[in-house]
Order: C-alpha cells, then sequence, then structure tokens
C-alpha cells in the first residue's frame, strides 16, 4: 500500500497533530463527517485530547457521525469495551448529538446477531449518502502480531468479502465483532495509529508490505497515513 508517514516526538504529540489533522479532515468536508474509531491506549490520548481546548470547539460535531471499527462482547459500561473508553474519554465532554453516536450492539444477543444488526446500521447510513464513502475517516491501530480492529491472523473473517461486519470468535478470550475489509477499506482516508517502541518491529513491516500482516492488507479507496512516535519508528 501507498502510505505517507508522520512521526512524531511523544505519545502527546502525536495526539496533537492527529486532532488537528481530523479537524481539517471534518471542516473540508461537505455534510455529514463519518468517523470509525479505534480502540487502544493510543486513541484514547486522541480522544481526550480533542474532548479539550482548543479542539473540542473546532470540530463540527453537529455534523460527526461516530463508529466503531470493532468491539468486545462485553457490556457498555466493561472496563474493556472501546465504546466506554471513547464515551468517557470523548463524546461525554462534547457536543455531539446523540444519535450521531453508532455503538456496536453487543448487548443485543448473540455475536453473530450483534455483527447483523450493525451491519444493517451501517448499510442504512450508507444509504443516505449515495457515492460518498462509508467512512470519510478510518481510525486504526496496529497490534504485535500485526492484526487490525479485530481482524487477527488465521481468522477467517480475514477472507470475507461479502459481509461488512462478522463476529470473530475464539481468536481472543472474549467474543470480537469486526468490521471486514470491506467495511474497512470503503474509507475516504485511514490512519494508523502507533505509539510505543514495543510496536517498532511490527510497524517496519507493515511500511514494508509484508502481506501476511492482517493490517498490511488494508487497501481503502482513499490515501493511508500512519502517525508514530518516535519510539515506535525508530531510526
Amino acid at each position: 500500500m501507498t502510505t505517507a508517514i508522520e512521526v512524531l516526538a511523544a505519545p502527546d504529540a502525536l495526539a496533537e497533530r492527529v486532532a488537528a489533522w481530523l479537524i481539517e479532515q471534518a471542516s473540508a468536508k461537505q455534510g455529514s463527517f463519518s468517523l470509525a474509531l479505534s480502540g487502544g491506549s493510543t486513541p484514547e490520548r486522541l480522544y481526550r485530547r480533542l474532548a479539550a481546548a482548543p479542539w473540542r470547539d473546532r470540530m463540527p460535531w453537529e455534523r460527526v457521525h461516530l463508529f466503531w471499527g470493532d468491539e468486545r462482547c462485553v457490556p457498555p459500561d466493561h472496563p474493556d469495551s472501546n465504546q466506554r473508553m471513547a464515551r468517557e474519554a470523548m463524546i461525554a465532554q462534547v457536543p455531539i448529538p446523540p444519535g450521531n453516536v453508532h455503538p456496536v450492539p453487543v448487548d443485543g444477543g448473540s455475536p453473530e446477531m450483534a455483527a447483523r444488526l450493525y451491519e444493517a446500521e451501517l448499510r442504512a447510513f450508507a444509504a443516505e449518502r449515495p457515492g460518498e464513502p462509508l467512512f470519510d475517516v478510518q481510525l486504526l491501530g496496529l497490534g504485535p502480531d500485526g492484526h487490525t480492529a479485530s481482524l487477527f491472523p488465521g481468522t477467517a473473517a480475514l477472507a470475507e468479502r461479502s459481509a461488512w461486519v462478522v463476529a470473530v470468535v475464539g481468536a481472543r478470550p472474549e467474543p470480537r465483532i469486526t468490521l471486514t475489509y470491506p467495511a474497512l477499506e470503503d474509507s475516504g482516508a485511514v490512519a494508523f495509529l502507533v505509539s510505543g517502541a514495543e510496536k517498532r518491529a511490527i510497524l517496519r513491516q507493515l511500511l514494508e508490505g509484508d502481506a501476511t500482516l492482517p493490517a498490511a492488507r488494508v487497501r481503502p479507496k482513499g490515501a493511508v497515513t500512519v502517525f508514530a512516535d518516535q519510539a515506535a519508528m525508530g531510526r
């Protein structure tokens, strides 16, 4: 994949830069702005930055629609819930209309049912924006095994080309719900957020285009940017 790379000195600088970049993206877009969130400590630092001055007052929250790239099948108030993290770090602190927040319905029954319900919501949203990407911006992380969202090595979800959302059972202790490549790739821009020295080796593989990594197989409609801190990038 053709990738732009921005290297920031430290995690706080990375969060500051991506906050500014997101507001640039949202301000340049007419109409609704759809943003797919990622879980993890690096995105959490970004969300807290977006919820604080000056960025909080510069984001056109009334036009922003939030989705999630993946979610654990745990209650929404569980410590491991991506929704809980994003709500506490950002959503509860900003003037976004409640109807513009679209969490994965993990309380809707089985993981498979939750995946079907979320796909139906995504397709209904896409139908309201004909000719536009599903997501204006997709935020993604990079796991130490090369996974992104909940697309783990060796799972059937990697081969899915029809469904937009699937359940992933058995790859981790708890079932996950994840967007598949067709949904991830229907994005106007994709941003990987990578920080920490422990990510250095896997980030190098990603940037070298190692196709064995699930993250390296994301081929979106729009541009890919990797925002990394110096610890992750190394020399």
